[in-house]
């Protein structure tokens, strides 16, 4: 029996040194399907010492705790005559399980207590970031720079519905990634516009809850170029699952590049605010945009979901002339109470009047109706 209790106590030892290996081996790799991920942020970095200091301790207690429990169980058993002993009202041993657990948590808090300081530490941020939720996209406004944009899911409507197979960064990937500079501090401003999401990124070891009204800060200083890929962290909606999120951390002079083209981009579809376009130029833009930011409510056939999401194909509002103002309100202002959100704070003015435009000439709607960007604009103004 002896040498079956010692056989298992080899083998709980074992365990836990290969357990504890595999999560070292994290560390040198930086990635490991058991271990969370060392990230690419000084506090990410932190995170994760912690994470390892209690992972050894619970180990240590672990192996303290059922080593002794096993050597008394084999040492004094009852077959031996052993006689229990009676620590009844011992001052040592009060002492000693009042200490030692004191001790353990001290030593446990003073670091997460100090990293969680590092946390909240936002100040001296060197750019600012808005980052909103919305059902299901995510927008980024990067502050004072006059740069904007939506960033949305780009995997395949193919791939998700098993017509094709998966790519590799499947419900991973997005049409704009965040970009951010290499070796500046960012501070994020997350907030929401309807329900409530969550902005996560386990490499920068940022996760905050984006809820409408609030706006909750966080920030990462990047020491490393590369992709780092995210999830919005709340069950939001239908299409929780696909909110990925994708930072792209470049040089400081690449950033420098990106940003001047976005101005310029931004410069370029203001001026087209003024400009009259065709149908044919409205239709191709507002396919596309549809695509983007309606068809997973309303289906890329506009037909809807039965009892969930409304048809716009045939749909009064979306081919009756005495409709169209307010078509063009729904989708700039939302629908309060109902799952449809306002537009008008993340689409450009150009796209609203082409997705608006698309929805009144597809599917055999067929109204010949154009909405210019101007007609947007004076609506939204009231005009």
């Amino acid at each position: 029996m002896f040498a079956r209790a010692k056989q298992l106590t080899m083998l709980l030892l074992g365990s836990a040194c290969l357990w504890g290996g595999s999560a070292l081996a994290a560390d040198s790799a930086g990635r490991s399907d058991e271990n969370m991920p060392i990230g690419v942020t000084p506090v990410s970095q932190t995170v994760y010492d912690i994470h390892m200091l209690m992972f050894w301790i619970c180990v240590a207690i672990g192996v303290l705790t059922f080593g002794a429990l096993i050597f008394s169980l084999i040492k004094y058993r009852k077959s031996k005559g052993a006689v229990a002993a009676n620590f009844h009202e011992s001052t040592k041993v009060e002492i000693a399980w009042t200490v030692i657990p004191f001790i353990i948590l001290i030593g446990m808090a003073w670091p997460a207590t100090t990293a969680l300081i590092e946390v909240y530490d936002s100040d001296e941020a060197e750019l600012d970031i808005k980052v909103t939720g919305s059902q299901w996209k995510w927008r980024y406004d990067y502050i004072g720079e006059d740069v904007g944009f939506l960033s949305i899911l780009s995997t395949p409507r193919d791939q998700i519905e098993n017509k094709t197979a998966k790519g590799e960064f499947y419900l991973q990937e997005v049409d704009e990634p965040l970009v951010l500079p290499v070796g500046k501090k960012v501070r994020f401003l997350v907030t929401a516009s309807d329900v409530i999401h969550s902005w996560w990124v386990p490499d920068l070891a940022v996760k905050r809850d984006a809820i409408p009204g609030f706006t909750h800060e966080s920030w990462a200083y990047i020491e490393k170029a590369g992709t780092y890929r995210g999830y919005c962290a709340e069950l939001c909606g239908k299409d929780h699952a696909f909110m990925p999120i994708v930072v792209k951390a470049v040089p400081e002079a690449e950033y420098n590049d990106w940003l001047a083209q976005k101005k310029q981009e931004a410069a370029e579809l203001r001026a087209l605010t003024s400009k009259v376009f065709t149908l044919d130029e409205l239709m191709a833009r507002g396919k596309d945009v549809y695509s983007k930011n309606c068809a997973a409510c309303h289906l890329e056939n506009g037909e809807g979901v039965q009892g969930a999401f409304p048809a716009l194909k045939g749909s009064p509002m979306a081919i009756e002339a005495d409709q169209l103002t307010a078509h063009i309100d729904i989708v700039v202002n939302g629908k309060s109470g109902t799952a449809m959100q306002a537009f008008g704070g993340n689409i450009s003015d150009v796209d609203l009047a082409a997705v608006i435009t698309y929805e009144r000439n597809a599917w055999g709607n067929n109204t010949g109706e154009i909405v210019q960007p101007v007609d947007v604009y004076n609506h939204r103004k009231g005009e």
